[in-house]
């Protein structure tokens, strides 16, 4: 697979296909690599961070009585399995909602956590603990935890009103709108000011929250945010005063 981004990257030699552009950017001093899936990789800790994935939604709906597709879980997994592939972590963590209910887990089908078993092989899985599962996963390999401290950033899953600089945060899905010819487009972001980054949801039928939202207040410096859109094969970067309103 080829690889570009606005600074060098090298990618696993095993990979084959189309090409991704990765936006490379720093928190509070760390590199991270916002990859169009969704996911943040931190090459230094050769770790891959994906948030509120929510896997077995359709299941945990159908159990109250309304019908989803019942393919959001296989296509989450396939998902997060390509972007193992393109990046080859040794650590992957999970920043919250990893499952849409407490149920999820415990009544995942068999062949569902065959795969997911299969996808955690061999790398070291981390769980943040969230408000959709705060019981953790049952019966899967990994470490769960409210809250991880790694070489000066905090991960977790709801964003702290006051936090020091360095946290990554999900749970808020941000997304913001860009006007280009023939519309405007609305898409799930990275959103960051260099400080505090809020990571888009990595699930399917997930949702997003504006960045003018108000659960969005008081989190980052508005002149220095800015939104990296997820494309299909590409970030685009948009500071937020260049956002359609």
């Amino acid at each position: 697979m080829k690889f570009s981004s606005t600074g060098p990257y090298p990618p696993s030699s095993r990979q084959t296909g189309p090409a991704y552009r990765f936006e490379r950017i720093v928190i509070q001093g760390v590199e991270a690599l916002c990859d169009p899936s969704g996911a943040l990789f931190l090459p230094a800790q050769s770790m891959l961070i994906v948030s509120d994935l929510h896997l077995e939604r359709g299941a945990a709906f159908a159990r109250r009585g309304s019908l989803l597709p019942p393919y959001d879980t296989l296509a989450q997994m396939a998902r997060l399995e390509q972007v193992i592939l393109r990046h080859d972590p040794k650590r992957v963590l999970s920043l919250g909602d990893t499952f849409h209910d407490r149920r999820g887990a415990a009544l995942m089908p068999a062949l569902f956590r065959e795969r997911l078993d299969g996808i955690m092989r061999g790398r070291e899985f981390l769980f943040i603990l969230g408000n959709h599962d705060p019981d953790g996963v049952a019966d899967l390999p990994g470490m769960a935890a409210s809250v991880l401290h790694l070489d000066g950033l905090t991960f977790r899953h709801e964003p702290s009103p006051d936090a020091t600089p360095g946290e990554i945060a999900g749970h808020l899905h941000p997304s913001a709108s860009v006007t280009r010819r023939g519309g405007t487009v609305r898409r799930p972001c990275f959103a960051t000011d260099g400080r505090r980054l809020i990571m888009p949801a990595f699930g399917t039928l997930a949702g997003g929250l504006d960045l003018d939202h108000k659960a969005m207040h008081g989190l980052f410096d508005r002149s220095r945010l800015t939104a990296h859109l997820l494309g299909r094969d590409r970030i685009y970067s948009v500071r937020y005063g260049n956002l359609a309103g």
